[in-house]
C-alpha cells in the first residue's frame, strides 16, 4: 500500500511540474509559473489527503494529503527561489 503512494506523491509532483511548465511557456513569466505550482500543491495535497482516506478509511489518513502538500509547498518555493535568481543575473547582465 506504500508503494501505491509514494508513485501517487511522485505523479503528482510531476503532473504539477509540467502545468508550472506550461503555464511558464504561454505566459513567459517564472512567477507565474511558481504561483501555479503553489496552487497545485493545496489541490493535490486535498486530492492525495481524501483519496487517502477513502482507500485506508482511516481519519489518520488525512495527514498523508499533508504530507504530500508540503513536498508540494517545497518544490513551488524552489522553483520561485529559481525565479529570483534568473530575474537577478538579467537584471546584471543588461
Amino acid at each position: 500500500m506504500t508503494n501505491f503512494f509514494l508513485i501517487l506523491m511522485g505523479f503528482f509532483i510531476v503532473i504539477a511540474n509540467i502545468i508550472g511548465f506550461i503555464s511558464y511557456k504561454k505566459k513567459k513569466n517564472l512567477y507565474f509559473a511558481a504561483f501555479i505550482i503553489l496552487i497545485l500543491a493545496v489541490l493535490f495535497g486535498a486530492i492525495g489527503g481524501a483519496l487517502a482516506v477513502f482507500i485506508i478509511r482511516d481519519a489518520f489518513a488525512i495527514f498523508y494529503g499533508f504530507q504530500l502538500g508540503q513536498y508540494l509547498l517545497v518544490n513551488s518555493v524552489i522553483v520561485f527561489l529559481i525565479a529570483i535568481l534568473v530575474t537577478v543575473i538579467k537584471k546584471f547582465r543588461n
